[in-house]
């Protein structure tokens, strides 16, 4: 009997759908739903006496379509395994290949960075074997991980509370949390002054902030404000001591990593990290385009290099030429293309739209909001690039104060060339020392050394020192980068299972360790210092990576950590007892049986439970006041999360009153209708707006 077309294994049926379009009928696309043999969840499934050998199942309900792929393979000639380009992929390729009965010599391995016809036609055409150290590499990973979990988490809910989890990463991460919180509940604000100084120019007032010989960078204690302010007074001459102008440039960022990307989507959109990984799956493994058919927008995203093709670096610049001028072109692409850092393993391009032509705007019709406002971000990143560097003078002027020593400075900036700003601009996490604000003109007069100035006004501004900012999804996910824990595609499943387990939570888009996951974190620094121990997990990491280019075995991870593991196990478990965890009262009353409420933490978030449980069993939702109004009737605005955990505000009065809004509440009132307003965010500038329907009005915050 003659064999069937070639059959081609992708992981998803959106992926599937893609290929079969630019294949035609002359192969067949079938999807394997991502994995289709796991280690068990019901048991241990590693060996650790016969060298950690992993015992592989067939996953649960995968067997009708396992059936389904082997009479498929069995009537083809041949058998492409096409699934993601990483480890993980490499890894469902193998168990796909002994799930269908492939010998080893029979396998044709394929993988793309992009699904566009000609990247599909050029795999086929480059069909390899199976890379075991790539597996290796992965089955390592799975492994350690198995261990850690299923031997570490069941002494948690022995010793804590039944359903908790403890990870290798996610340990690690938690770790970071509590630290940070520690420090910033630790902080005590410190008081100090800057010195305003307004001088009369020919060109308008001039303002200058005090820099010496007092304090330090310009901050002064009260008693030295106080005695530079009798000192300087309106009416005193201001000399010209020093006028510089420099010319500087500033290049663009370079194209998106999975962390990065991660980190803009979450500045720029407000995306949370699994919100911005699934919605760049769905453009990365093909969307339905007008006129083009179903298509791949994006490359594969689950990347750590910031490399793009030269073929596509051709035709960006050669859009950017035709599109903006030849002026937009660098004078140079040296640095335009990083190089790999150390630990980066650089194995796909960076991030990038698979046609530069695809214009946002040309897209509209074809993708809904979300997946536009990504792809946007995307395109923009990936043309600012490879755009020629801002350019423009920055000026510093020195004032210097007769009869008294004090020095005022102040800066200014006038844009000679808006290079990349044209197309994007990136935003920063605030205390970010890396944030630039130059791409505005803030043009200051024209004045020359030894000008004599007089000065008009002067004021002392008081000042606290602030506590370093919380993390948020998006700075967690860049130290996690920075400190080599994990790698692409663990950051998304990290924040996810921390809120999840009910670790941490979120708060204005802050991460806030839990009193839980503050008990986790102690005890596993007691007892497991490694578990926790960023270097640890980053050293991991690179092990992997020897496994990953075959110069070690992945056994060995293993047995370097096992040993004084399972010793460690032994000793917690005889030595600490069970841990009662703090009641959080309230002055909630339980309506069944008199007793006081206490919070409590769920799937959902927080809760109140009768502090009476077991005998009594009430719960009801917990009430986060915002100390505003509904606007609709009057009663409190209240905190309230989705399902997926989402925070968002509602009335109290629900359902008598559905009134509800995504912006978080002020406590400041209208000053046209007297009702509630709410902070509405614009990219990173925050208004206040009013919540009546029909009002309209909004100010602007002071930035």
């Amino acid at each position: 009997m003659a064999k069937a077309k070639p059959l081609i294994v992708v992981e998803s049926p959106a992926k599937a759908k893609t290929i079969s379009r630019f294949l035609g009928s002359r192969f067949q696309v079938k999807a394997s739903m991502g994995h289709v043999r796991d280690l068990p969840k019901s048991q241990f499934g590693v060996d650790v006496e016969k060298g950690f050998e992993p015992r592989y199942i067939t996953i649960r309900g995968k067997g009708p379509l396992l059936k389904e792929l082997k009479e498929a393979a069995k009537k083809s000639d041949r058998v492409y395994l096409a699934t993601d380009p990483d480890r993980e992929g490499e890894a469902i390729s193998w168990h796909l290949a002994e799930a269908l009965n492939i010998a080893p010599h029979d396998v044709k391995r394929i993988e793309f960075h992009e699904i566009t016809k000609d990247a599909v036609s050029h795999a086929i055409k480059e069909a390899r074997p199976i890379n075991m150290a790539l597996v290796n590499a992965q089955q390592a990973r799975r492994v350690l991980d198995r261990v850690v979990g299923y031997q570490l988490s069941p002494l948690l809910w022995r010793k804590v509370r039944p359903g908790l989890s403890a990870g290798r990463v996610q340990s690690a991460a938690l770790k970071l949390l509590v630290d940070r919180e520690d420090e910033v509940l630790r902080f005590v604000p410190e008081q100090y002054f800057t010195i305003d100084m307004t001088a009369v120019t020919h060109d308008g007032d001039l303002l200058s902030r005090y820099v010496a010989p007092l304090g330090e960078k310009g901050r002064v204690s009260h008693n030295e404000s106080e005695q530079i302010l009798s000192a300087v007074h309106p009416g005193m001459a201001a000399v010209v001591s020093d006028v510089k102008v420099r010319e500087k440039r500033r290049f663009a960022a370079l194209p998106f990593t999975t962390s990065t990307l991660q980190q803009e989507a979450s500045r720029k959109l407000g995306f949370a990290v699994k919100r911005t990984m699934r919605l760049a799956q769905q453009l990365y493994e093909g969307l339905e385009v007008t006129g083009e058919g179903t298509v791949g927008l994006i490359t594969y995203i689950r990347t750590d290099s910031t490399r793009i093709a030269d073929s596509a670096r051709e035709d960006v610049r050669n859009f950017i030429e035709e599109r903006y001028g030849p002026l937009y072109l660098p004078s140079t692409e040296a640095k335009r293309q990083s190089k790999a850092k150390p630990g980066v393993q650089d194995a796909h391009e960076a991030i990038r739209p698979t046609n530069v032509r695809w214009y946002p705007e040309t897209l509209k019709g074809s993708l809904n909001r979300d997946q536009l406002r990504l792809y946007r971000l995307i395109w923009e990143r990936l043309v600012a690039s490879q755009m020629a560097p801002l350019v423009y003078d920055s000026t510093t002027i020195e004032l210097r104060v007769k009869d008294y020593e004090a020095l005022f400075r102040t800066t200014g900036s006038r844009i000679k060339f808006p290079g990349f700003t044209v197309v994007y601009q990136e935003s920063f996490d605030e205390a970010d020392p890396n944030a630039h604000d130059d791409s505005e003109s803030h043009p200051l007069p024209q004045l020359v050394e030894g000008m004599v100035l007089t000065v008009s006004g002067i004021e002392s501004v008081e000042h606290y020192t602030e506590p370093p900012p919380r993390f948020t999804e998006a700075s967690l996910v860049k130290i996690l980068e920075e400190l080599g824990i994990g790698r692409p595609s663990t950051y998304a499943p990290i924040v996810e299972t921390l809120t999840q387990r009910g670790y941490v939570q979120r708060e204005q888009k802050r991460l806030i360790p839990t009193e839980l996951g503050r008990v986790v974190v102690d005890l596993l620094k007691e007892y497991f210092p490694e578990i926790v121990d960023t270097r640890f997990t980053a050293d991991v990491e690179m092990q992997l990576d020897h496994v990953a280019a075959n110069d070690m075995r992945w056994q060995d991870i293993l047995y370097a950590f096992y040993d004084r593991f399972a010793e460690e196990l032994r000793r917690a478990d005889e030595d600490i007892e069970k841990v009662e965890l703090p009641l959080e009262t309230t002055d909630e009353i339980c309506e069944k049986c008199g007793r006081p409420m206490t919070v409590k933490y769920g799937r959902f978030g927080k809760f109140l439970a009768c502090s009476g449980y077991p005998e009594c069993d009430f719960t009801k939702p917990y009430v986060e006041k915002t100390g505003a109004l509904c606007p609709k009737c009057g009663k409190d605005l209240v905190v309230r999360r989705t399902r997926k955990g989402r925070v968002f505000y509602g009335c109290a009065g629900y359902p008598e009153c559905n009134f509800v809004t995504w912006n978080r509440p002020s406590d400041k009132q209208c000053p046209r209708c007297g009702s509630s307003m709410a902070f509405k965010r614009r990219g990173n500038h925050e208004s206040l707006m009013c919540l009546r329907e029909g009002c309209g009005y909004e100010e602007e915050q002071a930035q």
